[in-house]
């Protein structure tokens, strides 16, 4: 089986719950705190290996109980950890997220030892870059690092896929190195500075970008699916619905990520980059948990509508 390698960030999530988001020099009284797994890369990571991909995940941790946490999980989901770095002088990383009682939320995010991921890094790992066959980032860990981990992903034939977010500026050579770029609506703004407002501007987005030099654009679009492109062909694919509340420990969980669920059907290279090489499935940021809940493909299955 060709492998997956994913470059990106672990933090640990601390959420706290309350009726409301405090204000500026305000305090209230909450009512739960959650500590759970958290950074798009290695949900990202998480949510492959579960769908049943090999997966190998580059990433930097400190030495503490966070990095436990991290490592426990990925021993339990079959995420390998070869390229995963230790540094006992670092923090593993951390984020603050408020979320009131209709699911909203304010993040603060402390990338800690990932913060501090560099090119050596990413040279030392270069051999798990070399065995596989699609290698997946975003913009969470340093920019410069992640671009270089791009180019040497392209160099050694993977195709590539950046999940931009959080969205920064991105130079015009590096969309170069790009063969998925899966931006949702508000990143699609930023980086094509115009509003995106109807299914004309979609498909004239996805034309923009192409024109950048990326060979597929994914536009996500929530809970409408999204927008596929390339040189070839153009078309929308609704998103799948859930057929029922899914529940963890008994507790209903509220999607609060970019959709109700980013799952397509993996019939073409296409959909397998959308399912398993972009695959959080955006479920990495849920009201009662953060990692994905679906523990395998038939897990998955059976929560989603034929």
């Amino acid at each position: 089986m060709s492998s997956i390698c994913i470059f990106g960030v672990f933090v640990a999530d601390l959420c706290f719950f309350g009726k409301s988001i405090p204000a500026r020099g305000e305090t209230i009284l909450g009512s739960k705190h959650i500590v759970g797994p958290g950074g798009k890369g290695s949900n990202q990571a998480i949510a492959a290996a579960r769908l049943n991909g090999k997966v190998n995940f580059i990433t930097k941790l400190g030495k503490d109980s966070n990095a436990t946490m991290a490592l426990d999980l990925y021993s339990q989901s079959g995420v390998n950890i070869d390229g995963v770095i230790q540094d006992p002088n670092l923090s593993t990383g951390v984020a603050a997220i408020m979320i009131d009682e209709n699911g909203h939320n304010a993040i603060n995010i402390v990338s800690g030892a990932a913060g501090h991921l560099e090119k050596e890094d990413i040279n030392k790992n270069l051999e798990i870059i070399k065995k596989s066959k699609i290698f997946l980032t975003q913009l969470e860990t340093p920019q410069g690092t992640t671009m270089y981990a791009l180019q040497k992903a392209k160099e050694e034939g993977c195709i590539t896929i950046l999940n931009p977010a959080p969205a920064r500026s991105i130079n015009k050579e590096d969309f170069l190195l790009i063969d998925f770029f899966t931006p949702n609506e508000t990143e699609t703004e930023f980086y094509l500075n115009k509003k995106i407002e109807s299914d004309q501007d979609i498909k004239d987005a996805g034309n923009e970008f192409l024109d950048k030099g990326v060979k597929n654009i994914i536009i996500t679009l929530g809970s409408k699916g999204v927008y596929f492109a390339n040189s070839k062909e153009s078309y929308f694919i609704d998103a799948l619905k859930l057929k029922s509340d899914v529940c963890f420990n008994g507790e209903k969980i509220i999607i609060i990520g970019d959709t109700s669920l980013d799952v397509f059907v993996a019939k073409s290279l296409k959909a397998q980059c959308l399912l398993v090489g972009w695959g959080h499935y955006s479920l990495d940021r849920l009201l009662k948990h953060s990692l994905p809940v679906f523990s395998s493909p038939t897990d998955l299955q059976k929560h989603i509508t034929s």
